[in-house]
């Protein structure tokens, strides 16, 4: 029986070692401020770089989307508040959302004039497509003479 507990008992040891904030490499959820930030999915393709940032809830006009020296940062500000009044008693409750994400880019890989942002079904999406100097050239045979 010992040596069973001792085997149960170790690895809750080294689990709760590498599970702990140590191993935390700011790759959670979360801002300094223990509020939520909205998850994202960043894709590469030949043609273009696509950001898909999760945000049910919320409206186009929410969002500020800038692009300046190869940095895209999204941020959104909300505001809502409720009032209910009754016979004796009054209640206002009222809540505040913020977030801001930025990504960086290499030097002069996007076409800034050319990105694209839409919102729709909780996803706001944004294209950037790549600059042509920067998308894989097709393989060139060379023939030998």
């Amino acid at each position: 029986m010992l040596a069973k507990r001792s085997e149960n008992y170790f690895p809750s040891i080294f689990d709760r070692f590498f599970n702990n904030d140590l191993m935390d490499w700011n790759l959670t959820n979360y801002s300094s401020t223990n509020t939520s930030l909205p998850a994202v999915n960043v894709r590469e393709t030949e043609d273009e770089f696509s950001i898909e940032v999760a945000a049910p809830g919320m409206t186009k006009t929410d969002f500020n989307i800038s692009f300046h020296n190869n940095v895209l940062t999204v941020s959104s500000e909300k505001k809502d508040e409720k009032k209910e009044k009754k016979e004796n008693y009054s209640r206002r409750e009222f809540s505040y959302q913020s977030f801001q994400r930025s990504f960086t880019v290499a030097d002069n890989a996007v076409d800034s004039d050319k990105i694209s942002a839409k919102y729709a079904e909780g996803i706001l999406t944004i294209t950037l497509p790549k600059r042509e100097e920067v998308k894989p050239k097709p393989l060139k045979e060379i023939k030998i003479s």
